[in-house]
């Protein structure tokens, strides 16, 4: 296992990625951050965060469970756990910015497109994570990342949130998923 962000780094690169969307976007008065469970829930909490610091007001942020929009979804999961999709406000006409934790496939986002499709016709889905990785299965790019890794086909990029912060860990394929007493990223309010 090693690591690849800590906590520091994470709140840092976030602050900056929040600096960057603001600037793109002049304030990005008509965002929505609409993060993909699980693993972007906590990244997408942090982001807002530092718009708010930022910016002044915290965008409106909601969630998408993307279980039944899975392009295997009926073949690896014979009994689904599906969470609720929240989305806070009319996506029509609005900027989204989906946020997850690991850019690997690009299934995952492709699937998370879907799902906010279905809330409304946005003006603009853009796409912003922790770590960009190898190992892209379909034509999809973050236009926000921290950290691009090239990792091993034997490995994964775990991410956690603990009382510190954020990290995002390299860790074998066959490693447990949390290390140790390490809590679950919380839901959103």
């Amino acid at each position: 296992m090693r690591t690849l962000l800590d906590p520091e780094s994470v709140a840092r690169g976030l602050r900056r990625m929040a600096g960057e969307i603001i600037e793109r976007h002049a304030g990005a008065p008509d965002l929505v951050l609409v993060a993909v469970r699980r693993g972007g829930i906590a990244v997408a909490r942090a982001l807002a965060h530092w718009l708010k610091e930022l910016e002044g007001h915290e965008p409106p942020l909601g969630s998408v469970d993307i279980t039944l929009y899975r392009d295997d979804a009926s073949t690896a999961l014979p009994n689904p756990r599906i969470g609720p999709s929240e989305i806070p406000c009319s996506l029509d006409g609005r900027h989204v910015l989906l946020v997850d934790d690991v850019l690997y496939t690009g299934r995952t986002v492709r699937a998370a497109i879907d799902a906010v499709m279905d809330y409304g016709r946005p003006r603009l889905i853009e796409l912003a994570v922790l770590v960009d990785r190898n190992g892209r299965e379909l034509p999809i790019q973050a236009n926000y990342f921290l950290k691009t890794e090239a990792i091993g086909g034997d490995e994964r990029i775990d991410v956690f949130e603990d009382a510190s912060g954020l990290s995002a860990l390299v860790q074998s394929k066959s490693a447990p998923s949390l290390p140790p007493g390490a809590p679950h990223a919380q839901e959103l309010p």
